[in-house]
């Protein structure tokens, strides 16, 4: 048998004890072969604004000029808005409102999303970035180069192709056979821009702003504007502008569109897509406070 000392062995001992009163010894990850689990962290928003409340009464007559053909009580009533139908307002609310002028009728709808992860090795921000890239792949905007974009079908141009069965934007005001003119100066190729009386977005290379479908800075963590021009039968044309955009957990769609009275008449891009752009902003401010 070894030989220890009396003072070795009541040192031993003493630390013996020591390590059995130390909680840390004694925590269940510490044991051998124990993983430690980490959590996600929750989003940033827990709650939704209230949709119908979200834009201000100077901003929706402004946004649907056929308001004020309205009386005051008629006024009233359609500013007020159209709640979107959902089952679960914590997690998703909208809004919509319409209105006719003499000239055109004008429509806005505005979506608010709370996106919330179940799985905890997975953030809310996480999935709500994983949610916004698809929406940017659906829209199939043209020369984008999202992380993780799928390969771009028929991307549209400034001509309107690829619009998955919608009409064709031939440049020319009134023209509603969606058919494109044989002849190269009709038809708007890369570097050029494209006539601003017929409301077809722009292209790089004129000295017209880019009026396509894009990515917009600035905006949210990340957003971008789709731009559609469609006539059904022998209707009007009808533009809806697009702007969605992400803020941590939290994706925003604003719709706002018009179709003219006259069939001959196109909707004008830039200003569809400037109001669009501006309430984008303002609700971004709105989701912020």
């Amino acid at each position: 048998m070894a030989y220890v000392p009396g003072v070795a062995l009541l040192a031993a001992l003493a630390v013996g004890c020591s390590a059995g009163s130390d909680g840390s010894a004694t925590d269940a990850d510490s044991k051998p072969g124990g993983t430690t689990v980490t959590t996600a962290p929750p989003g940033k928003y827990r709650t939704l604004p209230a949709p119908c409340r979200a834009v201000p009464s100077s901003t929706l007559k402004d946004l649907l000029p056929g308001v004020a053909e309205l009386s005051r009580q008629q006024q009233e009533k359609a500013l007020r808005g159209a709640p979107t139908i959902t089952y679960d307002t914590d997690r998703k609310v909208g809004c919509s409102w319409k209105a006719d002028a003499p000239d055109s009728t004008r429509n806005l709808l505005i979506d608010f999303e709370r996106v919330v992860s179940y799985d905890p090795l997975v953030s809310d921000d996480d999935r709500a970035r994983s949610l916004y890239v698809k929406k940017e792949n659906a829209a199939e905007l043209p020369g984008s180069s999202t992380p993780g974009r799928a390969p771009e079908k028929g991307a549209r141009t400034g001509t309107g192709e690829g619009e998955k069965g919608q009409e064709k934007e031939t440049g020319k005001a009134g023209d509603g056979t969606g058919s494109a003119d044989p002849s190269p100066s009709a038809s708007d190729s890369a570097g050029t821009s494209a006539d601003p009386s017929s409301g077809t977005p722009g292209t790089p290379g004129g000295g017209d702003e880019d009026l396509r479908p894009r990515v917009i800075s600035g905006l949210g963590d990340a957003a971008f504007l789709d731009d559609l021009l469609t006539r059904a039968g022998s209707t009007a044309q009808h533009r809806t502008v697009s702007v969605v955009f992400r803020t941590s957990n939290v994706i925003v769609t604003v719709r706002y569109g018009e179709q003219p009275a006259l069939v001959t008449k196109v909707p004008d891009s830039k200003e569809l897509q400037d109001k669009a752009q501006a309430l984008a902003r303002k609700l971004a401010e709105v989701i912020s406070e």
